[in-house]
């Protein structure tokens, strides 16, 4: 847990006040409670995990619950709006920013995206469904991303268009 949080504090470019890395130390730690292998030992962690996640979420206008799979060096740039479902999934060294969302397209589809390493997430985009974002992808500011992206490609618009780096798709 401490080295991930060492990493999450490295990435956040050692700023401790920073609302991205307070969110992830309160990830790290919700993900570290399932180690306890005794439930009433875990318990208490239990509890104190719903209360800080809860005050980062108040505090903060950060959601990323403890089941999201995240990787190494996973950063979230200015605080405000993020929502993250417990569906989705991110590679390492991801970048967000405040105003995304990464869930459901529909409520009734526990499916959220699979996003690979080195993504890059622009301020206010939307990335729903059961989709797969590829790696060293950059997503527009306020882009709505409702289909797979390729590796090294750009998504933007309403709803997303393709753009390979380098060229058009």
């Amino acid at each position: 847990m401490f080295d991930n949080i060492r990493a999450d504090l490295a990435a956040h470019k050692g700023d401790w006040g920073s609302q991205g890395f307070w969110a992830m130390v309160i990830y790290r730690f919700g993900r570290w409670r399932y180690t306890i292998g005794n439930r009433w030992l875990r318990m208490p962690f239990s509890l104190l995990y719903k209360i800080a996640f809860k005050a980062v979420q108040v505090v903060a206008g950060i959601e990323l619950p403890c089941e999201v799979n995240v990787g190494k060096g996973f950063r979230i740039d200015h605080f405000g709006g993020v929502v993250v479902s417990g569906f989705a999934s991110f590679g390492d060294h991801c970048v967000i920013r405040n105003g995304v969302t990464v869930g459901l397209r529909r409520t009734d589809e526990p499916a959220a995206p699979s996003i690979g390493n080195h993504v890059d997430i622009g301020t206010g985009a939307k990335v729903l469904g059961a989709i797969t974002i590829g790696d060293h992808v950059e997503i527009g500011a306020n882009a709505v991303v409702i289909r797979d992206v390729p590796s090294h490609a750009i998504a933007v618009g309403i709803p997303a268009r393709i753009i390979k780096k380098g060229g058009t798709t």
